[in-house]
């Protein structure tokens, strides 16, 4: 099974990276879902969540806004600052 390879990135650190089966986010057009497979896209994320399934467990940080790419099953996801607590699991 495809997988996506996923960074989390705050300005000042490297928060989460791994492999993921789906990541779920909203950018300023709206809610997004992202599976392996998904067309190249870039996006200017709006301030809100940033949800990653990982193993089987969703995780979640916080992001004030940032933004997003996706090219051949890799998301990097930077924003200015990510809080991160909802990242363990």
């Amino acid at each position: 099974m495809a997988a996506l390879t996923v960074q989390l990135v705050a300005a000042d650190r490297l928060v989460w990276e791994g492999e993921a089966s789906q990541v779920s986010t909203r950018t300023t057009s709206g809610d997004l879902g992202i599976l392996p497979g998904h067309t190249p896209l870039l996006g200017i994320l709006a301030a809100s969540e940033v949800r990653i399934k990982a193993d089987g467990t969703w995780r979640a940080a916080t992001l004030d806004g940032g933004f997003l790419s996706v090219e051949r099953d890799r998301v990097t996801i930077v924003a200015d600052s990510v809080d991160a607590t909802g990242m363990v699991g």
